[in-house]
């Protein structure tokens, strides 16, 4: 859009379905990188993919020409056809429905990258349930319980 200039920057945390722990290190690396590509591919700038083995996080610097649940809905699909279609587990792979969208200011943009590099380290001390509840209450956002993720406890 000519004379539009826009300065959004979104994390999206999305989980596999059921929460299990599907996603390998062994192949950690490759959905990233695939992910990453895909938002890359919808014109939007992705400025760190990385998660865990039972959900992802994705910062985005993000045009206004794209919903967020029109990109979140791209990377769901198409990620799961590339793990399906690499047969990196056995069966059916999928992500579950819904997905946390939280914005940031130009200035928290290295906080929240290295947060999200680091997510190995966060998770030693609170679990994803622990973090998810966190941002919502962060962010001072309404939910109901029963909408959010399925959650299985380890």
């Amino acid at each position: 859009m000519a004379g539009t200039f826009s300065q959004v920057y979104i994390q999206v945390i999305f989980a596999v379905k059921g929460r299990q722990n599907l996603i390998s290190p062994n192949w950690k690396e490759d959905l990233n990188k695939y992910i990453a590509g895909i938002i890359k591919g919808k014109e939007q700038k992705s400025i760190i993919v990385n998660g865990m083995p039972d959900h992802i996080h994705a910062f985005v610097g993000l045009k206004p020409s794209m919903a967020i649940s029109d990109l979140v809905r791209d990377i769901k699909n198409n990620s799961t056809n590339f793990i399906n279609d690499q047969k990196y587990v056995k069966g059916k792979f999928s992500w579950q429905e819904g997905y946390g969208a939280f914005s940031y200011s130009h200035s928290h943009i290295s906080k929240v990258y290295d947060y999200i590099l680091n997510q190995e380290k966060h998770h030693r001390r609170r679990t994803f349930k622990e973090e998810y509840f966190e941002l919502l209450k962060k962010f001072e956002i309404e939910y109901n319980e029963k909408y959010l993720f399925e959650w299985i406890e380890y």
